[in-house]
């Protein structure tokens, strides 16, 4: 009797098994594929490319027979499954302004500025404006977006408020640019150069983070802010890079960055690991998109600011002293034009095709989970990142380049979604749990992976853009940058110097001003 019923056990299993299997097969889209090179890429740099994919493939069918089917034994899927963030699951409270309230208001014919765009950056741009020129000022702000405020990437992310990318991965990403195109002649310059630029991204990002938190605690922002942290596991192959990283930050004094045991992951995150791995000491964690209305009600209260949703900017034309910028609700003047547009840019400025890279991530959100997973810090596997937030678990991934008419589509690919419940039950143990929400959100890469914050014609249009990713690290202090210099404020630090900020430094390199080699190494 046991033998059959230890047969009918087999055969259940294998039954199983093929029906995760095909149901994999049978769902792969376009995406899934895309995805493919960039997994494979990352996950075996320096390989032939031959021995990539063959070392890919077989990495995928042990996943698609082992690995997913174990997981979804005690996972499920809602039927439907919601496709919106859940940042914005709950609600806009600025959703068609100023139209909700107002439904003949009208976009004004002038404006000092105009901001395109209403995420991070929009918002920080509007908070940092009213509170320079409250009072009283005419100098006015109008920002636009073509959706709802934090309704792209700023609605689509983690949740984490992060000190960016630390100073041995910038200083790695850029130096590899400059080996590629050939810059500065001797290999001491580029390495020297490229750890500049580390240094002066890694101090702008320090005050960054710093920047919101008393913000913050000064406003009384209700956007679930903590400061605990965040965690990246590193593999077995990835520890002498790690510790590599740990001692650049020592000599930098770029000292957000440790490395930290597996007791010490589990005691934070709930985690385990067998390795040790890299601590970002001073990451928050929040909600993404209450940061960014509470940024844009405060700013609407200064009466220099205002807003306006559902509004596409189609054009910015240059005519002389002012800008024409032209909406689907009309043309407005500005003296001066911001552009927040992140991965939107090339769409509207073609010279950025191929210098502002869409990129594709993902992620799904559901309850139960593991029960040991901690909230209010941040956590990374190797190959995916995870949350808890309340009673939902997140889970998320993907990094793919996608062609720029694509920037901003909802595209999840389901099975990256059934990979992370993989994932979730190796560095958690296994837990029920149902996916209600998956959704994808598009960032912007800049081929060194070093953000752009400047002017984009030598005179009064402006960008930030490029933040590979980490936009929660430079947007509110870019925005305060920007800001100080439309206003010829000199009485604050400006943490983007044009020699390794300016957009210049992708559009025209060959006449960049590029900084000063101080010692090369």
């Amino acid at each position: 009797m046991s033998t059959v019923r230890s047969l009918w056990a087999s055969l259940s299993t294998l039954a199983w098994r093929v029906r995760v299997f095909v149901g994999l097969l049978i769902g792969l889209r376009r995406h899934d594929f895309r995805a493919a090179r960039t997994w494979v890429n990352t996950m075996y740099p320096g390989m032939p490319r031959r021995t990539r994919w063959m070392r890919f493939v077989q990495w995928s069918l042990g996943q698609m027979w082992c690995e997913i089917p174990n997981s979804l034994r005690s996972c499920s899927f809602a039927t439907p499954v919601s496709r919106t963030p859940i940042w914005l699951a709950d609600g806009n409270p600025l959703e068609n302004h100023p139209w909700a309230d107002d439904p003949h208001a009208a976009l004004p014919e002038q404006a000092h500025v105009v901001v395109i765009g209403a995420g991070f950056t929009g918002g920080a741009l509007a908070y940092h404006w009213a509170r320079r020129t409250a009072g009283g000022s005419e100098q006015n702000m109008v920002v636009l977006d073509m959706g709802e405020a934090a309704s792209g990437a700023s609605g689509r992310n983690e949740g984490l408020v992060v000190m960016g990318r630390y100073c041995h991965m910038v200083y790695k990403t850029v130096l590899d640019h400059f080996d590629t195109r050939g810059m500065f002649g001797a290999p001491a310059e580029r390495r020297q150069l490229a750890r500049q630029f580390a240094i002066v991204y890694c101090r702008a990002a320090y005050r960054n983070g710093n920047l919101v938190e008393e913000t913050v605690r000064n406003e009384g922002f209700n956007c679930d802010y903590a400061r605990q942290g965040w965690v990246q596991a590193r593999d077995a192959d990835q520890q002498q890079m790690l510790a590599e990283a740990v001692q650049m930050a020592v000599e930098t004094g770029t000292n957000d960055w440790i490395s930290i045991t597996p007791e010490e992951v589990e005691r934070r995150t709930g985690m385990r690991v067998t390795h040790n791995a890299g601590f970002s000491v001073a990451a928050a964690s929040f909600h993404p998109a209450k940061w960014v209305w509470s940024l844009l009600r405060k700013a609407l209260e200064s009466g220099t600011v205002s807003f306006y949703s559902r509004t596409r900017v189609s054009q910015v034309e240059d005519a002389g002293e002012e800008y024409l910028v032209q909406t689907s609700r009309g043309t407005i003047r500005a003296r001066h034009v911001v552009n927040a547009t992140e991965s939107y840019t090339p769409l509207l400025h073609p010279q950025f095709h191929d210098r502002i890279l869409p990129t594709q991530t993902q992620a799904a959100s559901g309850t139960g989970g593991p029960e040991a997973l901690r909230p209010h810090v941040g956590i990374s596997g190797t190959r995916g990142f995870f949350g808890r937030h309340g009673v939902r678990v997140m889970a998320g991934s993907d990094a793919t380049r996608i062609p720029d008419r694509e920037a901003g589509r909802i595209q999840p690919s389901r099975f990256i979604t059934k990979f992370l419940l993989g994932e979730m039950k190796r560095y958690f143990g296994d837990s029920r749990y149902q996916v209600t929400h998956e959704w994808s959100g598009t960032v912007s890469y800049t081929p060194d992976e070093f953000p752009i914050v400047g002017s984009i014609d030598g005179k009064r249009q402006h960008i930030v853009a490029g933040m590979a990713g980490s936009g929660t690290a430079v947007s509110f202090n870019a925005g305060r940058c920007i800001v100080n210099r439309i206003l010829d404020r000199t009485d604050e630090p400006d943490d983007y110097p044009p020699e390794y900020f300016s957009p210049m430094r992708l559009l025209d390199p060959e006449h960049h001003q590029w900084p000063q080699i101080e010692h090369p190494i």
